[in-house]
C-alpha cells in the first residue's frame, strides 16, 4: 500500500466486514471502518493498530439514508488520505412472503443494499480513476442469480448489486481500477439472524468461512475480477439456479422456502 493511502469498510462491525479488516490489515492497508455499532469496531480497531501498526479510522455511521453517507464521505476527505479501496458490505436481509413483510422494513433493505451501493461507488470512482488506482468491491450474494421467492426484496437488491458491478467493471477497463461483485453463500453470521432465515437454511456443504469468502473476495480485487463466487458448492448452486429454467427454479424454491418456514 501507498502512504496516505485507505481502504474504505462498510458494515464492518461484525462477519464479513471484521474479516476484511482484519484480511486489508495483514496487507498494511490503513482502513477506516463504518458502521452503527462503534463499540466492536473500536475493539477490532485497537487490535490491528497493535497487531499490524497500520492506522484505523472509526466512523459510527447510519447508512440506511444518503445524510449517513454523505457524512460518512466528508469523514473520509477530512482524513486526508486518498481511498484506494471501498468494500461496500453493509446490508440485510429478510425471509417472507412479501405480501405480509413489514413494507417499510423491506424498502428500508432496498435503501440499503441498493442506492448506499449505488451512492459510495459512484462517489470514490472518480478520485481513483483520476489516480489511475483502486478497487471497488460490492458485496452481493449468490441469490442475485436467480430470484428467490420468501426472500424477494433480498434477492431482488443482491440482483442490482451484481449485474451494476459487472457493468462498472467493464467500463472500467483500462483505468486501472476496478469494480468487483462478491456473490457468497450462506455463512454462520448474524446475517441469517437478522434475515430470520435461521441457522442452517441451506445443507452443510454449502457453507463457507467468512475467512475463505473475504480471501478470495481479496484476490479478487487485486487482479480486477468482475464476480467472485467462493467454494466450489455455491459456485454450482449460483450457476446453476442462474442457467435453468425458471419454471424449475421458481417451484423449487418456493417449496424449500416454504418448507423452512413451517
Amino acid at each position: 500500500p501507498a502512504p496516505g493511502t485507505m481502504v474504505l469498510i462498510t458494515g464492518a462491525s461484525s462477519g464479513l466486514g471484521e474479516e476484511f479488516a482484519k484480511q486489508l490489515a495483514s496487507r498494511g492497508h490503513d482502513l477506516a471502518l463504518a458502521a452503527r455499532r462503534v463499540d466492536r469496531m473500536d475493539v477490532t480497531a485497537a487490535e490491528l493498530r497493535k497487531e499490524h501498526g497500520v492506522e484505523v479510522l472509526v466512523f459510527e455511521r447510519d447508512l440506511g439514508n444518503e445524510a449517513g453517507c454523505r457524512a460518512l464521505l466528508e469523514d473520509v476527505e477530512a482524513s486526508g488520505k486518498d481511498l484506494v479501496g471501498l468494500v461496500n458490505n453493509a446490508g440485510f436481509g429478510s425471509s417472507g412472503r412479501f405480501h405480509e413483510m413489514d413494507q417499510d422494513w423491506e424498502l428500508q433493505q432496498v435503501r440499503l443494499n441498493v442506492e448506499t451501493v449505488h451512492l459510495l461507488t459512484g462517489a470514490v470512482l472518480p478520485g481513483m480513476v483520476e489516480r489511475g488506482e483502486g478497487s471497488v468491491l460490492n458485496v452481493a450474494s449468490i441469490a442475485s442469480f436467480q430470484p428467490l421467492p420468501n426472500m424477494a426484496t433480498y434477492s431482488a437488491t443482491k440482483a442490482f448489486v451484481r449485474v451494476f458491478s459487472e457493468a462498472v467493471n467493464a467500463e472500467l477497463s483500462g483505468t486501472g481500477v476496478s469494480c468487483t461483485a462478491l456473490c457468497p453463500g450462506p455463512m454462520a453470521t448474524e446475517w441469517e439472524e437478522v434475515s430470520n432465515v435461521g441457522s442452517g437454511w441451506m445443507p452443510g456443504v454449502a457453507y463457507v468461512s467468512t475467512e475463505t469468502a473475504v480471501r478470495a473476495a481479496v484476490k479478487g480485487m487485486v487482479r480486477g475480477a468482475r464476480v467472485v463466487v467462493p467454494g466450489r458448492i455455491p459456485q454450482a448452486l449460483a450457476w446453476g439456479g442462474h442457467l435453468a429454467p425458471r419454471s424449475v427454479v421458481l417451484p423449487a424454491t418456493r417449496f424449500f422456502g416454504d418448507l423452512r418456514r413451517k
